[in-house]
Protein backbone atom coordinates (compact mmCIF):
# COMPACT_ATOMS: atom_id res chain seq x y z
CA UNK A 1 0.00 0.00 0.00
CA UNK A 2 1.48 3.31 -0.97
CA UNK A 3 2.27 5.73 2.11
CA UNK A 4 0.34 9.29 2.06
CA UNK A 5 2.49 12.09 2.23
CA UNK A 6 1.69 15.97 3.25
CA UNK A 7 -1.83 16.20 4.68
CA UNK A 8 -1.11 13.85 7.33
CA UNK A 9 -4.54 12.15 6.23
CA UNK A 10 -3.32 8.65 6.68
CA UNK A 11 -2.01 9.07 9.88
CA UNK A 12 -3.36 7.32 13.20
CA UNK A 13 -3.67 8.39 16.60
CA UNK A 14 -2.83 6.72 19.17
CA UNK A 15 -6.67 5.70 20.46
CA UNK A 16 -7.01 4.04 17.25
CA UNK A 17 -9.12 7.10 15.69
CA UNK A 18 -8.17 7.84 11.69
CA UNK A 19 -9.84 11.00 11.36
CA UNK A 20 -7.63 13.16 13.38
CA UNK A 21 -4.68 15.00 11.91
CA UNK A 22 -1.98 15.69 12.46
CA UNK A 23 -2.08 18.89 14.75
CA UNK A 24 -3.78 17.22 17.61
CA UNK A 25 0.15 15.32 17.47
CA UNK A 26 1.84 18.22 17.04
CA UNK A 27 4.68 18.82 19.96
CA UNK A 28 3.21 21.88 22.21
CA UNK A 29 7.33 23.00 23.28
CA UNK A 30 10.75 21.91 22.13
CA UNK A 31 10.98 20.46 25.17
CA UNK A 32 7.90 17.98 24.24
CA UNK A 33 10.30 16.36 21.16
CA UNK A 34 11.51 13.84 22.12
CA UNK A 35 14.09 11.27 20.15
CA UNK A 36 12.08 8.27 20.61
CA UNK A 37 8.87 9.90 19.36
CA UNK A 38 7.99 7.45 16.04
CA UNK A 39 7.85 9.69 12.96
CA UNK A 40 5.11 11.03 11.65
CA UNK A 41 3.34 8.08 9.43
CA UNK A 42 4.91 5.38 11.75
CA UNK A 43 1.68 3.97 14.61
CA UNK A 44 2.74 4.59 17.79
CA UNK A 45 3.15 1.05 19.87
CA UNK A 46 0.10 -0.43 21.38
CA UNK A 47 0.20 -0.64 24.66
CA UNK A 48 1.67 3.19 24.70
CA UNK A 49 4.55 3.37 27.45
CA UNK A 50 3.50 3.82 30.98
CA UNK A 51 6.11 7.10 30.68
CA UNK A 52 8.69 8.40 28.71
CA UNK A 53 11.69 7.68 30.68
CA UNK A 54 14.50 5.30 29.07
CA UNK A 55 15.51 2.31 31.20
CA UNK A 56 18.53 2.67 33.03
CA UNK A 57 21.42 0.28 32.64
CA UNK A 58 21.14 -0.16 36.71
CA UNK A 59 17.74 -1.23 36.35
CA UNK A 60 17.18 -5.02 37.14
CA UNK A 61 15.42 -7.41 34.34
CA UNK A 62 11.93 -8.33 35.08
CA UNK A 63 11.11 -11.11 37.56
CA UNK A 64 13.77 -10.11 39.86
CA UNK A 65 13.48 -9.11 42.89
CA UNK A 66 15.36 -6.06 44.42
CA UNK A 67 16.04 -7.56 47.82
CA UNK A 68 14.97 -10.65 50.16
CA UNK A 69 14.94 -9.59 53.78
CA UNK A 70 14.48 -11.87 56.62
CA UNK A 71 10.76 -12.37 56.43
CA UNK A 72 10.87 -14.63 53.68
CA UNK A 73 9.22 -17.91 54.94
CA UNK A 74 7.53 -16.63 57.75
CA UNK A 75 4.34 -16.01 56.18
CA UNK A 76 5.00 -13.35 53.96
CA UNK A 77 5.66 -13.13 50.50
CA UNK A 78 8.80 -12.07 48.55
CA UNK A 79 7.57 -8.95 47.58
CA UNK A 80 6.59 -7.65 51.25
CA UNK A 81 10.03 -8.70 52.62
CA UNK A 82 11.93 -7.10 49.63
CA UNK A 83 14.35 -4.47 50.86
CA UNK A 84 17.14 -3.00 48.50
CA UNK A 85 20.20 -3.26 50.64
CA UNK A 86 21.27 -6.77 49.39
CA UNK A 87 21.28 -8.28 46.00
CA UNK A 88 18.58 -11.46 44.77
CA UNK A 89 21.36 -12.40 42.12
CA UNK A 90 24.62 -13.48 42.53
CA UNK A 91 27.10 -12.23 41.16
CA UNK A 92 28.50 -14.20 37.80
CA UNK A 93 31.98 -15.97 39.77
CA UNK A 94 29.73 -16.28 42.97
CA UNK A 95 30.26 -14.32 46.50
CA UNK A 96 33.37 -15.37 48.44
CA UNK A 97 33.29 -16.01 52.09
CA UNK A 98 34.48 -13.09 53.87
CA UNK A 99 35.34 -13.41 57.49
CA UNK A 100 37.73 -10.18 58.63
CA UNK A 101 38.11 -10.71 62.10
CA UNK A 102 38.56 -7.85 64.54
CA UNK A 103 41.87 -9.77 66.01
CA UNK A 104 44.01 -9.12 62.68
CA UNK A 105 45.41 -5.39 62.83
CA UNK A 106 43.26 -2.60 61.12
CA UNK A 107 45.90 -2.07 58.25
CA UNK A 108 45.99 -5.54 57.32
CA UNK A 109 41.74 -5.75 57.51
CA UNK A 110 41.45 -2.42 55.62
CA UNK A 111 43.95 -2.77 53.03
CA UNK A 112 42.16 -5.83 52.18
CA UNK A 113 39.06 -4.56 51.87
CA UNK A 114 40.15 -1.79 49.62
CA UNK A 115 41.78 -3.98 46.73
CA UNK A 116 38.14 -5.87 46.83
CA UNK A 117 35.26 -4.65 44.37
CA UNK A 118 32.88 -2.85 46.30
CA UNK A 119 30.15 -5.66 45.85
CA UNK A 120 32.57 -8.63 47.45
CA UNK A 121 33.07 -6.05 50.73
CA UNK A 122 31.68 -6.87 53.65
CA UNK A 123 28.90 -5.13 54.79
CA UNK A 124 29.40 -2.58 58.00
CA UNK A 125 28.09 -4.32 61.19
CA UNK A 126 25.30 -1.86 62.35
CA UNK A 127 22.44 -2.37 65.11
CA UNK A 128 19.14 -3.06 63.13
CA UNK A 129 17.00 0.47 62.46
CA UNK A 130 14.06 1.18 61.76
CA UNK A 131 12.64 3.03 58.86
CA UNK A 132 11.46 5.80 60.58
CA UNK A 133 15.21 6.49 62.28
CA UNK A 134 17.73 8.74 60.28
CA UNK A 135 20.58 6.84 58.54
CA UNK A 136 24.38 7.92 59.65
CA UNK A 137 25.23 11.35 59.60
CA UNK A 138 27.50 11.17 56.51
CA UNK A 139 28.87 14.90 56.77
CA UNK A 140 30.01 14.16 59.87
CA UNK A 141 31.54 11.02 59.20
CA UNK A 142 33.96 12.12 55.74
CA UNK A 143 34.95 14.83 58.35
CA UNK A 144 36.38 13.49 60.68
CA UNK A 145 37.70 10.86 57.97
CA UNK A 146 39.41 13.77 56.60
CA UNK A 147 40.73 14.82 59.52
CA UNK A 148 42.56 11.79 60.85
CA UNK A 149 43.94 11.04 57.21
CA UNK A 150 45.74 15.03 57.24
CA UNK A 151 47.06 14.29 60.63
CA UNK A 152 48.58 10.91 59.16
CA UNK A 153 49.23 12.23 55.54
CA UNK A 154 51.24 15.14 57.26
CA UNK A 155 53.29 12.96 59.80
CA UNK A 156 54.93 11.49 56.91
CA UNK A 157 53.15 7.96 56.88
CA UNK A 158 52.67 6.20 53.41
CA UNK A 159 49.57 6.64 51.22
CA UNK A 160 48.43 3.28 51.70
CA UNK A 161 48.41 3.26 55.11
CA UNK A 162 46.70 6.60 55.45
CA UNK A 163 43.95 5.45 52.88
CA UNK A 164 43.48 2.40 54.96
CA UNK A 165 43.17 4.49 58.00
CA UNK A 166 40.44 6.58 55.88
CA UNK A 167 38.36 3.41 54.88
CA UNK A 168 38.63 2.23 58.31
CA UNK A 169 36.78 4.92 59.98
CA UNK A 170 34.28 5.54 57.28
CA UNK A 171 33.63 1.72 57.11
CA UNK A 172 33.36 1.08 61.17
CA UNK A 173 30.69 4.36 61.22
CA UNK A 174 28.44 2.72 58.40
CA UNK A 175 29.17 4.25 55.13
CA UNK A 176 30.20 0.88 52.79
CA UNK A 177 30.75 2.45 49.76
CA UNK A 178 33.43 4.99 50.52
CA UNK A 179 36.46 5.42 48.42
CA UNK A 180 39.54 7.56 49.88
CA UNK A 181 42.05 8.79 47.10
CA UNK A 182 45.58 9.91 48.93
CA UNK A 183 48.10 12.17 47.05
CA UNK A 184 50.76 14.57 47.79
CA UNK A 185 48.98 17.25 49.57
CA UNK A 186 44.73 16.80 48.77
CA UNK A 187 42.86 13.71 50.86
CA UNK A 188 39.37 13.15 49.04
CA UNK A 189 36.58 10.52 50.31
CA UNK A 190 33.66 10.15 48.41
CA UNK A 191 30.44 8.37 49.40
CA UNK A 192 27.45 6.64 47.20
CA UNK A 193 24.57 5.20 49.35
CA UNK A 194 23.44 3.53 46.05
CA UNK A 195 24.37 3.31 42.16
CA UNK A 196 21.14 5.44 42.11
CA UNK A 197 21.76 7.71 44.79
CA UNK A 198 24.31 10.99 44.50
CA UNK A 199 27.43 10.85 45.98
CA UNK A 200 28.57 13.15 48.81
CA UNK A 201 32.46 14.33 48.38
CA UNK A 202 34.55 16.02 50.46
CA UNK A 203 38.43 17.14 50.46
CA UNK A 204 40.54 18.66 52.78
CA UNK A 205 44.41 20.18 51.46
CA UNK A 206 47.33 19.16 53.82
CA UNK A 207 49.56 22.53 53.72
CA UNK A 208 51.64 22.28 56.83
CA UNK A 209 53.98 18.82 57.29
CA UNK A 210 55.72 18.18 60.88
CA UNK A 211 57.62 15.26 62.04
CA UNK A 212 56.17 14.03 65.36
CA UNK A 213 55.58 10.33 65.44
CA UNK A 214 54.17 11.01 69.16
CA UNK A 215 51.34 12.25 67.47
CA UNK A 216 51.42 9.89 65.20
CA UNK A 217 51.02 6.62 67.35
CA UNK A 218 48.29 8.13 69.04
CA UNK A 219 46.45 8.59 66.17
CA UNK A 220 47.25 5.25 65.06
CA UNK A 221 45.41 4.03 68.45
CA UNK A 222 42.33 6.27 67.93
CA UNK A 223 41.67 4.36 64.18
CA UNK A 224 42.83 1.27 66.27
CA UNK A 225 39.59 2.13 69.18
CA UNK A 226 37.29 3.07 66.09
CA UNK A 227 37.52 -0.08 64.19
CA UNK A 228 37.19 -2.69 67.02
CA UNK A 229 35.72 -0.72 70.16
CA UNK A 230 33.09 1.57 68.48
CA UNK A 231 33.64 4.89 69.39
CA UNK A 232 31.23 7.12 69.11
CA UNK A 233 31.49 10.45 66.79
CA UNK A 234 31.27 12.05 69.85
CA UNK A 235 34.52 10.38 71.78
CA UNK A 236 36.44 10.50 68.54
CA UNK A 237 36.01 14.00 67.77
CA UNK A 238 37.15 14.42 71.34
CA UNK A 239 40.26 12.15 71.44
CA UNK A 240 41.04 13.79 68.01
CA UNK A 241 41.16 17.57 69.33
CA UNK A 242 43.60 15.63 72.53
CA UNK A 243 45.87 14.73 69.92
CA UNK A 244 46.26 18.09 68.00
CA UNK A 245 46.71 19.50 71.45
CA UNK A 246 49.15 17.88 72.84
CA UNK A 247 52.77 19.23 72.72
CA UNK A 248 55.66 17.71 71.44
CA UNK A 249 57.29 14.93 73.65
CA UNK A 250 60.81 17.14 73.83
CA UNK A 251 61.62 20.78 74.30
CA UNK A 252 63.77 22.21 71.74
CA UNK A 253 67.05 22.78 72.90
CA UNK A 254 66.67 18.73 73.63
CA UNK A 255 66.12 18.36 69.92
CA UNK A 256 69.50 20.67 69.54
CA UNK A 257 71.43 18.42 71.85
CA UNK A 258 70.18 15.53 69.50
CA UNK A 259 71.00 16.91 66.72
CA UNK A 260 74.82 17.73 68.01
CA UNK A 261 75.14 14.20 68.96
CA UNK A 262 73.69 12.50 65.85
CA UNK A 263 76.17 14.40 63.75
CA UNK A 264 79.01 13.37 66.43
CA UNK A 265 78.27 9.84 66.25
CA UNK A 266 78.03 9.85 62.81
CA UNK A 267 81.48 11.10 62.51
CA UNK A 268 82.93 8.44 64.65
CA UNK A 269 80.78 5.93 62.39
CA UNK A 270 83.13 7.00 59.49
CA UNK A 271 86.68 7.37 61.11
CA UNK A 272 86.65 10.21 63.71
CA UNK A 273 88.05 10.96 67.05
CA UNK A 274 86.99 12.73 70.18
CA UNK A 275 87.63 16.14 68.38
CA UNK A 276 86.04 15.34 65.15
CA UNK A 277 83.22 14.60 67.56
CA UNK A 278 82.89 17.56 69.48
CA UNK A 279 83.65 19.80 66.16
CA UNK A 280 80.52 17.74 63.82
CA UNK A 281 78.62 17.86 67.30
CA UNK A 282 78.93 22.10 67.27
CA UNK A 283 78.43 22.62 63.93
CA UNK A 284 75.12 20.53 63.55
CA UNK A 285 74.08 22.52 66.84
CA UNK A 286 74.83 25.72 65.43
CA UNK A 287 73.04 24.72 61.63
CA UNK A 288 69.76 23.43 63.61
CA UNK A 289 69.51 27.00 65.66
CA UNK A 290 70.13 28.67 61.94
CA UNK A 291 67.31 26.69 60.40
CA UNK A 292 64.80 27.37 63.17
CA UNK A 293 65.48 30.77 62.77
CA UNK A 294 64.89 30.40 59.08
CA UNK A 295 61.60 28.82 59.71
CA UNK A 296 61.01 31.32 62.19
CA UNK A 297 61.34 34.16 59.72
CA UNK A 298 58.59 31.89 57.51
CA UNK A 299 61.48 31.04 55.28
CA UNK A 300 60.48 27.72 52.60
CA UNK A 301 62.18 24.35 53.91
CA UNK A 302 64.55 24.92 51.37
CA UNK A 303 66.57 27.50 52.45
CA UNK A 304 66.23 26.34 56.29
CA UNK A 305 68.43 23.40 54.67
CA UNK A 306 70.83 25.64 52.83
CA UNK A 307 71.43 27.34 56.21
CA UNK A 308 71.64 23.90 58.38
CA UNK A 309 74.22 22.30 56.00
CA UNK A 310 76.78 25.52 55.79
CA UNK A 311 77.96 25.23 59.70
CA UNK A 312 79.06 21.59 59.77
CA UNK A 313 81.12 22.37 56.26
CA UNK A 314 82.35 25.88 57.17
CA UNK A 315 83.89 23.53 61.10
CA UNK A 316 85.55 20.88 59.05
CA UNK A 317 86.65 23.42 56.66
CA UNK A 318 88.47 25.45 59.67
CA UNK A 319 90.02 22.33 60.88
CA UNK A 320 91.39 21.33 57.60
CA UNK A 321 92.62 24.93 57.29
CA UNK A 322 94.54 24.94 60.89
CA UNK A 323 96.76 22.24 59.68
CA UNK A 324 95.29 20.16 62.98
CA UNK A 325 95.57 16.44 62.48
CA UNK A 326 92.23 15.37 62.51
CA UNK A 327 89.87 13.82 59.63
CA UNK A 328 88.43 16.99 58.80
CA UNK A 329 86.40 15.54 56.45
CA UNK A 330 84.20 13.50 58.65
CA UNK A 331 83.10 16.93 60.74
CA UNK A 332 81.17 17.25 57.45
CA UNK A 333 80.39 14.00 56.84
CA UNK A 334 78.64 14.00 60.01
CA UNK A 335 76.96 16.78 59.51
CA UNK A 336 75.44 15.13 56.32
CA UNK A 337 74.23 12.28 57.74
CA UNK A 338 71.79 14.78 60.44
CA UNK A 339 70.18 16.48 57.10
CA UNK A 340 70.02 13.69 54.84
CA UNK A 341 66.09 13.31 53.85
CA UNK A 342 65.93 9.34 54.70
CA UNK A 343 62.53 9.49 56.04
CA UNK A 344 60.90 11.40 52.82
CA UNK A 345 63.26 9.07 50.65
CA UNK A 346 61.95 5.82 52.40
CA UNK A 347 58.55 7.12 51.92
CA UNK A 348 58.84 8.30 48.46
CA UNK A 349 60.01 4.96 46.89
CA UNK A 350 57.09 2.96 49.00
CA UNK A 351 54.56 4.70 47.79
CA UNK A 352 55.87 4.00 44.28
CA UNK A 353 55.92 0.53 44.85
CA UNK A 354 52.78 -0.02 46.01
CA UNK A 355 51.29 1.93 43.17
CA UNK A 356 50.89 5.13 44.17
CA UNK A 357 52.75 7.18 41.70
CA UNK A 358 51.58 10.68 41.63
CA UNK A 359 52.38 11.00 45.45
CA UNK A 360 55.74 8.97 45.24
CA UNK A 361 56.74 11.21 42.31
CA UNK A 362 56.04 14.62 44.66
CA UNK A 363 57.50 13.03 47.65
CA UNK A 364 60.74 12.48 45.34
CA UNK A 365 60.82 15.89 44.03
CA UNK A 366 60.89 17.24 47.75
CA UNK A 367 63.84 14.82 48.37
CA UNK A 368 65.46 16.44 45.47
CA UNK A 369 65.03 20.16 46.55
CA UNK A 370 66.19 19.27 50.17
CA UNK A 371 69.20 17.85 49.23
CA UNK A 372 69.55 20.48 46.76
CA UNK A 373 69.62 22.81 49.53
CA UNK A 374 72.29 20.56 51.36
CA UNK A 375 74.44 20.91 48.20
CA UNK A 376 73.83 24.35 47.76
CA UNK A 377 75.20 25.25 51.49
CA UNK A 378 77.84 22.52 51.59
CA UNK A 379 79.47 24.00 47.98
CA UNK A 380 79.26 27.61 49.10
CA UNK A 381 81.44 26.70 51.85
CA UNK A 382 83.79 23.99 50.06
CA UNK A 383 84.47 26.01 47.45
CA UNK A 384 85.92 29.09 49.44
CA UNK A 385 87.77 26.66 51.51
CA UNK A 386 88.84 25.18 48.07
CA UNK A 387 90.11 28.22 46.94
CA UNK A 388 91.90 29.63 50.77
CA UNK A 389 93.53 26.21 51.26
CA UNK A 390 93.10 23.64 48.48
CA UNK A 391 95.71 21.46 49.32
CA UNK A 392 94.28 21.01 52.24
CA UNK A 393 90.78 19.28 51.75
CA UNK A 394 91.59 15.82 49.93
CA UNK A 395 88.52 13.96 49.20
CA UNK A 396 91.33 10.62 49.17
CA UNK A 397 92.27 11.51 52.45
CA UNK A 398 88.79 10.43 53.65
CA UNK A 399 88.99 6.96 51.89
CA UNK A 400 91.11 5.58 54.79
CA UNK A 401 88.68 2.93 56.77
CA UNK A 402 89.67 2.03 60.47
CA UNK A 403 87.99 -1.34 61.27
CA UNK A 404 86.20 -0.37 65.09
CA UNK A 405 83.54 -2.60 65.63
CA UNK A 406 82.88 -1.58 69.03
CA UNK A 407 83.12 1.94 68.81
CA UNK A 408 81.36 2.14 65.59
CA UNK A 409 78.32 -0.30 66.95
CA UNK A 410 78.18 2.23 70.06
CA UNK A 411 77.96 4.87 67.40
CA UNK A 412 75.63 3.36 65.27
CA UNK A 413 73.66 2.85 68.29
CA UNK A 414 74.35 6.77 69.63
CA UNK A 415 72.75 7.75 66.38
CA UNK A 416 69.89 6.03 65.83
CA UNK A 417 69.20 7.09 69.56
CA UNK A 418 69.48 10.85 68.65
CA UNK A 419 67.96 10.36 65.41
CA UNK A 420 64.74 8.89 67.15
CA UNK A 421 64.37 11.99 69.57
CA UNK A 422 64.55 14.30 67.07
CA UNK A 423 61.68 12.39 64.84
CA UNK A 424 59.38 13.19 68.15
CA UNK A 425 58.80 9.41 69.24
CA UNK A 426 57.25 7.93 72.02
CA UNK A 427 59.60 7.30 74.76
CA UNK A 428 58.84 3.40 75.05
CA UNK A 429 60.10 2.62 71.50
CA UNK A 430 63.04 5.08 71.39
CA UNK A 431 65.21 1.81 73.13
CA UNK A 432 63.50 -0.64 70.57
CA UNK A 433 64.59 1.41 67.86
CA UNK A 434 67.85 1.91 68.59
CA UNK A 435 68.41 -1.99 68.93
CA UNK A 436 66.52 -2.39 65.87
CA UNK A 437 69.61 0.16 63.67
CA UNK A 438 72.20 -1.78 66.08
CA UNK A 439 71.74 -4.59 64.73
CA UNK A 440 71.04 -3.38 60.81
CA UNK A 441 74.61 -1.67 61.82
CA UNK A 442 76.01 -5.01 62.60
CA UNK A 443 75.02 -7.28 59.87
CA UNK A 444 75.89 -4.64 57.38
CA UNK A 445 79.53 -4.08 58.79
CA UNK A 446 79.70 -8.18 58.41
CA UNK A 447 78.45 -8.12 55.00
CA UNK A 448 80.85 -4.91 54.01
CA UNK A 449 83.62 -5.46 55.94
CA UNK A 450 84.10 -9.09 57.03
CA UNK A 451 82.67 -11.11 53.69
CA UNK A 452 83.75 -8.17 51.68
CA UNK A 453 80.65 -7.81 49.99
CA UNK A 454 79.56 -4.66 47.68
CA UNK A 455 78.33 -1.82 50.38
CA UNK A 456 75.43 -1.61 48.23
CA UNK A 457 73.52 -5.04 48.61
CA UNK A 458 74.84 -5.17 51.88
CA UNK A 459 72.80 -1.97 52.72
CA UNK A 460 69.52 -3.46 51.12
CA UNK A 461 69.97 -6.54 53.08
CA UNK A 462 70.70 -4.71 56.47
CA UNK A 463 67.83 -2.47 55.43
CA UNK A 464 65.30 -5.11 54.74
CA UNK A 465 65.82 -6.61 58.40
CA UNK A 466 64.95 -2.90 59.62
CA UNK A 467 61.52 -3.31 57.48
CA UNK A 468 60.93 -6.58 58.94
CA UNK A 469 61.29 -6.37 62.41
CA UNK A 470 59.83 -2.62 62.49
CA UNK A 471 56.84 -3.75 60.43
CA UNK A 472 56.52 -7.17 62.91
CA UNK A 473 56.97 -4.67 65.92
CA UNK A 474 54.34 -2.44 64.60
CA UNK A 475 51.77 -4.93 64.19
CA UNK A 476 52.37 -6.42 67.55
CA UNK A 477 51.61 -2.91 69.20
CA UNK A 478 49.21 -2.30 66.98
CA UNK A 479 51.00 1.14 65.72
CA UNK A 480 52.95 2.90 62.66
CA UNK A 481 55.98 1.37 61.61
CA UNK A 482 57.34 4.32 61.03
CA UNK A 483 58.91 4.92 64.42
CA UNK A 484 60.70 1.59 64.23
CA UNK A 485 61.99 1.97 60.68
CA UNK A 486 63.00 5.49 60.44
CA UNK A 487 65.39 5.89 62.85
CA UNK A 488 67.08 2.77 62.63
CA UNK A 489 68.35 3.18 58.81
CA UNK A 490 70.31 6.30 60.22
CA UNK A 491 73.62 4.61 60.10
CA UNK A 492 73.39 3.08 56.64
CA UNK A 493 72.37 6.97 55.01
CA UNK A 494 75.16 7.68 52.33
CA UNK A 495 76.81 10.20 54.24
CA UNK A 496 80.06 9.88 52.83
CA UNK A 497 79.46 8.84 49.17
CA UNK A 498 77.55 12.07 49.25
CA UNK A 499 80.14 14.27 51.11
CA UNK A 500 83.21 12.85 48.28
CA UNK A 501 80.70 14.03 45.43
CA UNK A 502 80.57 17.62 46.29
CA UNK A 503 83.91 17.62 47.37
CA UNK A 504 84.77 16.64 43.81
CA UNK A 505 82.51 19.13 42.20
CA UNK A 506 84.05 21.62 44.70
CA UNK A 507 87.61 20.95 43.20
CA UNK A 508 86.17 20.57 39.65
CA UNK A 509 86.35 16.98 39.38
CA UNK A 510 83.42 16.30 37.87
CA UNK A 511 83.63 12.46 36.55
CA UNK A 512 84.52 11.66 40.43
CA UNK A 513 82.08 13.49 41.45
CA UNK A 514 79.18 12.20 39.41
CA UNK A 515 80.86 8.28 40.44
CA UNK A 516 79.95 9.32 43.85
CA UNK A 517 76.60 10.69 43.67
CA UNK A 518 75.48 7.83 41.74
CA UNK A 519 77.05 5.82 44.43
CA UNK A 520 75.16 7.90 46.87
CA UNK A 521 71.62 7.32 45.04
CA UNK A 522 72.00 3.59 44.61
CA UNK A 523 72.92 3.53 48.29
CA UNK A 524 69.85 5.40 48.95
CA UNK A 525 67.71 3.51 46.73
CA UNK A 526 68.71 0.11 48.27
CA UNK A 527 68.03 1.34 51.72
CA UNK A 528 64.17 2.48 50.42
CA UNK A 529 64.01 -0.95 48.65
CA UNK A 530 65.44 -2.85 51.19
CA UNK A 531 62.91 -1.54 53.83
CA UNK A 532 59.84 -2.04 51.63
CA UNK A 533 60.90 -5.55 50.74
CA UNK A 534 61.23 -6.39 54.56
CA UNK A 535 57.83 -4.81 55.17
CA UNK A 536 56.45 -7.13 52.48
CA UNK A 537 58.07 -10.40 53.78
CA UNK A 538 56.83 -9.75 57.50
CA UNK A 539 53.45 -10.92 56.20
CA UNK A 540 54.51 -14.30 55.53
CA UNK A 541 54.61 -14.28 59.55
CA UNK A 542 51.73 -12.31 59.76
CA UNK A 543 47.99 -14.34 60.70
CA UNK A 544 45.72 -13.67 57.75
CA UNK A 545 42.84 -11.82 58.34
CA UNK A 546 40.00 -13.51 57.42
CA UNK A 547 39.16 -17.20 55.58
CA UNK A 548 39.25 -16.15 51.72
CA UNK A 549 40.20 -12.53 52.20
CA UNK A 550 43.42 -12.29 50.00
CA UNK A 551 45.38 -9.11 49.85
CA UNK A 552 45.59 -8.28 46.36
CA UNK A 553 48.71 -6.98 44.40
CA UNK A 554 48.96 -2.94 44.49
CA UNK A 555 49.73 -2.96 40.57
CA UNK A 556 46.61 -1.90 39.37
CA UNK A 557 47.35 -3.49 35.35
CA UNK A 558 49.80 -6.23 34.17
CA UNK A 559 52.04 -4.02 31.73
CA UNK A 560 50.91 -5.10 28.60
Amino acid sequence: MERQRGSGSGTTKPDGDPDRGTEDRKPQSDEAHSAFTPPLGVPLPAPPPEDDHPTSEFALPKGVVKGVGKGVGKGKSPAESATPLYPAYTPPYGIPKVSLTKEAPWQDRMRTMLRMPVLERPVPERPEKHAEEPGPPVPRILDLTLRIGELLLAGGEGAEDVEAAMFGVAHAYGLARCEPTVTFTLLTVSYQPSLVDDPVTANRTVRRRGTDYNRLAAVFRLVHDITTQGLSMEEAYGRLAEIRRNRHPYPSWALTLASGLLAGAASLLVGGGLVVFLAAAAGAMLGDRLAWLASGRGLPEFYQFVAAAMPPAAMGVALSATGTPVQASAVITGGLFALIPGRALVAGVQDGLTGFYITAAARLLEVGYLIAGIVCGVLVVLYGGVHVGGKTLNPEAALVHRERPVIQIVAAMLLVFAFALLLQQERHTVLLVTLNGGVAWVVYGALADTAGLDPVPATAIAAGLVGLFGQLLSRYRYTSALPYVTAAIGPLLPGSATYFALLNFAKNEMNTGISSITKAAALALAIAIGVNLGSEMSRMFLKVPGEGAVRRAAKRTRGF
